[in-house]
């Protein structure tokens, strides 16, 4: 996902908890069970801080991220009259969002990035969504992260990847990335060549004194 399709999507949700719900996963990589089971004291609005406690979890471990300045606009609105044990992501009818996907389907549909399709069963015919994931999310976090520059332990730690090969996975190279490469070979080329001052004859004076091994 880039970060076009993802201000496409940020501007054509409806839903308050879908709108705050796609900023967490496309800012930190949460998976989707992490966001769902979200509660109230989880989230700490004076540190700016959300808590995934250990065993909930896929990998069993708690993790604790510092919220950037848009999930905390979003968080705030959600949390908005809240008890502590209080579900964060919740419909306007105040119950809590356990399957997103028709919500989430219709602004694929919406945004031309997905689309329903009709399908054959073995025994019927039904529609079938093919589009972006909200698992798409977990990668381009992922990606984002190690572009702007933070160190892989630590972008590891906020995605909640346990092992280096999983996160390899996630991290995948794309064309954006070789275009980047590219730019960074043709930089350094730049400032390795020989300024004016430098002198580029040969050597051919024996050097003076030794060289300790």
């Amino acid at each position: 996902m880039t970060a076009k399709e993802y201000a496409l999507l940020a501007a054509n949700a409806r839903e308050l908890w879908l709108r705050a719900l796609i900023s967490c996963a496309y800012n930190f990589g949460f998976r989707k069970s992490e966001l769902l089971n979200l509660r109230l004291a989880q989230v700490d609005l004076l540190g700016k801080w959300i808590e995934l406690r250990g065993g909930e979890t896929k990998n069993g471990r708690g993790r604790k991220l510092k919220m950037t300045a848009e999930v905390f606009e979003l968080m705030r609105a959600c949390v908005a009259g809240k008890k502590p044990d209080d579900y964060v992501f919740t419909r306007k009818d105040g119950s809590p969002v356990h399957d997103p996907r028709k919500a989430w389907y219709d602004l694929c549909v919406r945004t031309d990035l997905g689309e329903i399709t009709p399908a054959n069963g073995k025994k019927y015919k039904f529609n079938r969504f093919v589009g972006l994931n909200l698992h798409d999310f977990r990668r381009s976090a992922v990606r984002n992260l190690v572009r702007a520059g933070v160190p892989e332990r630590v972008a590891m730690e906020i995605s909640g990847h346990k092992t280096r090969s999983v996160f390899d996975r996630y991290n995948i190279v794309d064309e954006r990335d070789l275009v980047r490469a590219s730019e960074l070979i043709e930089a350094g080329s730049g400032m390795a060549e020989p300024s004016a001052e430098t002198d580029t004859k040969t050597d051919t004076q024996p050097h003076q004194g030794s060289v300790s091994h």
